[in-house]
């Protein structure tokens, strides 16, 4: 009796046969791969994002055996019909963060070098790089994308150097710049700290990329790329000489973790050989330019009816942050200490604690100087302030700071008169000042 191919097959031939059992179960699974491409395939842009949806919910952190388990040993055929259409679409971005989502599970899966591969081969390093630059993509696109590079980093050093040789380094500090979302620039700076790390033949080029970041207007970026310098800066070993001048530039900031940053920053470099350089740099800030300080103000402020507002605040936030690192690091050293009296630090901290415009300035230069510097500047006039503007204190460079058992200064005899004619005041603190401070 022959057996019938419409109904079901007779149990008793499978037992005797189950390599054929085998062979269906096999042909059923093609064939419901085959079924699926084919809808994939004549899906348009809507049936194709409740495809990815699927796709993401059911195979999230599976391993590489486990999604070609699923797709019958075709996963391959899948993700080239994702890239292929990343590739079409991602300059519109059509369901780019489902897309990219979707890649993202094939190339984290555990064993996935064979996909990785197939992606690189597409020219998906280049196609994630682009994604970045574009205006048009959403924030959170973008951030899929970084998420994707930072995968093949973690790949290894050739793949490092494959995103660093396709101008990456450049395109992702640009975005990590511009961005608006903190929570996009915190991934940015695990993949900068990544491709810096493993990566001997590009790491100076992600250190310089670092550098031109801290100049940014981006407080954050400022912020994190400061942080990840610090790392850089102890792997490459050699300073740039670039960025003492950028580091003293963001001393402007109003913003206080990126002024911290940046003076963990300097302690750091102290200790390199751009060292000299950056104690000058420090003690200039303390005396800005006439440049610096002409006051340019809009013609509103001028109106008396309006709070006035100080034309160059962020001269004086620099000058402020610049006794504050002074402080920071005269302490920690006594080289550096005397290293700052042979620069005339004192004379220029003096200047400092007279500038009126600035409170807080003239708070943090009395720190630095051991004053009394909780109600010191909050009880000096004009005649003190010019006094201190004016000063000719000299340090000779022999003078060491705590080797003589002295503070930066010992300036006790510099309170504040409580009483008097203003008259005879500048007089009498001039001739005071002399005897205390003229120590030649």
């Amino acid at each position: 009796m022959g057996w019938p191919f419409r109904g079901s097959m007779p149990q008793q031939w499978f037992a005797a046969d189950p390599r054929l059992m085998t062979s269906i179960k096999e042909q059923a699974a093609i064939s419901r791969l085959l079924s699926f491409l084919q809808e994939w395939d004549n899906a348009g842009k809507v049936a194709r994002c409740r495809i990815l949806d699927k796709f993401i919910r059911f195979n999230h952190g599976k391993t590489a055996p486990e999604l070609e388990q699923e797709f019958s040993q075709g996963a391959s055929l899948f993700l080239v019909r994702l890239t292929t259409w990343l590739r079409l679409t991602y300059m519109t971005g059509a369901c780019l963060k489902k897309l990219l989502k979707s890649i993202g599970i094939f190339l984290s899966a555990v064993s996935s070098n064979r996909y990785l591969v197939e992606f690189l081969e597409v020219g998906g390093v280049l196609t994630l790089l682009e994604i970045l630059g574009l205006e048009k993509i959403m924030e959170e696109d973008k951030k899929e994308a970084v998420l994707l590079l930072q995968m093949i980093a973690n790949c290894g050093r050739k793949y490092k150097e494959l995103i660093c040789e396709s101008y990456g380094v450049r395109s992702i500090a640009e975005f990590m710049a511009k961005s608006k979302c903190e929570d996009t620039q915190e991934e940015v700076q695990i993949l900068l700290d990544a491709l810096v790390h493993g990566n001997p033949k590009y790491q100076h080029q992600v250190y310089k990329g670092l550098i031109a970041l801290i100049p940014c207007a981006s407080p954050k970026a400022q912020q994190l790329s400061l942080q990840t310098l610090r790392i850089a800066q102890a792997i490459v070993g050699t300073v740039h000489p670039t960025i003492v001048d950028f580091l003293l530039g963001v001393l402007r900031t109003m913003h206080l973790e990126v002024q911290y940053e940046a003076i963990e920053l300097i302690k750091d470099l102290i200790k390199t050989d751009v060292r000299r350089a950056l104690l000058k740099g420090l003690v200039s800030l303390l005396k800005p330019s006439a440049k610096d300080t002409t006051k340019l103000q809009p013609k509103i402020l001028e109106d008396p009816t309006v709070f006035q507002v100080s034309g160059h605040l962020p001269v004086f936030l620099q000058q402020a942050a610049a006794a504050k690192s002074i402080g920071v690091i005269a302490r920690s050293s006594m080289a550096v200490a005397e290293e700052l009296l042979s620069l005339q630090v004192v004379s220029h901290l003096l200047y400092a604690m007279g500038n009126q415009d600035h409170s807080n300035g003239q708070r943090l230069a009395s720190l630095t100087l051991e004053n009394n510097a909780e109600d010191l500047y909050m009880n000096m006039d004009s005649v003190q302030a010019d006094i201190l503007a004016s000063n000719k204190v000299n340090i000779p460079e022999a003078l060491g700071i705590y080797s003589s058992n002295i503070s930066l200064t010992t300036w006790k005899g510099f309170g504040v008169p409580k009483s008097g004619k203003e008259d005879g005041m500048k007089e009498e603190m001039s001739e005071g000042a002399e005897k205390q401070m003229k120590l030649q």
